[in-house]
């Protein structure tokens, strides 16, 4: 089976050659056209979608989706709820969701996307139907990952060699500044 290219594809004719003009294999060893699940028109799926490789859904979302790389979301799909991918390429659909992608947003006539974007790159191709709020600036850390840093925090050498003491509000004080 030919794997289908799709406007933003890196070996589609529309997106630019990479350096020493070849087009090939990536470091991956899998072709980047290649679609590794496919969720059809007439299909209907509400939950979470956790995925690796490039993902299709022409039928119907309503749920999470996290990914570790490009998701395309096809003509008939209607896909309701959280994104969060490297790509999200819309080339067609409706789309009421919060898009974060880590790399680039593409929306391609005749989407309908209704929702947050946010990426460093976003192209909103001509005859797409979008409202919402976009903001193109590198995705922060996710919640998850601030959390984990802060449990360990770097010790305070002033914090470590005085205990906290408690004022006469209530409220702990550290250091000198504790009567």
């Amino acid at each position: 089976m030919e794997p289908i290219s799709f406007p933003g594809d890196r070996d589609s004719p529309l997106s630019p050659r990479p350096p020493g003009g070849a087009r090939g294999d990536d470091a991956g060893g899998h072709r980047p056209t290649e679609i590794n699940a496919l969720l059809g028109r007439g299909t209907h799926f509400e939950g979470k979608l956790y995925f690796e490789g490039r993902v299709r859904i022409d039928g119907s979302f309503r749920g999470e989706i996290r990914g570790e790389d490009v998701l395309v979301i096809g003509e008939g799909a209607l896909v309701v709820g959280e994104i969060h991918v490297v790509t999200c390429i819309v080339t067609g659909g409706e789309v009421e969701a919060s898009i974060r992608a880590r790399d680039a947003i593409e929306l391609y006539a005749p989407s309908k996307v209704t929702g947050a974007l946010h990426a460093p790159a976003i192209f909103i191709d001509r005859g797409v139907q979008f409202d919402g709020s976009c903001k193109m600036a590198p995705l922060e850390e996710e919640p998850g990952e601030r959390s984990q840093r802060a449990e360990a925090p770097e010790p305070d050498a002033e914090a470590t060699a005085q205990p906290a003491k408690s004022s006469e509000d209530g409220v702990a004080q550290r250091g000198a500044a504790a009567k």
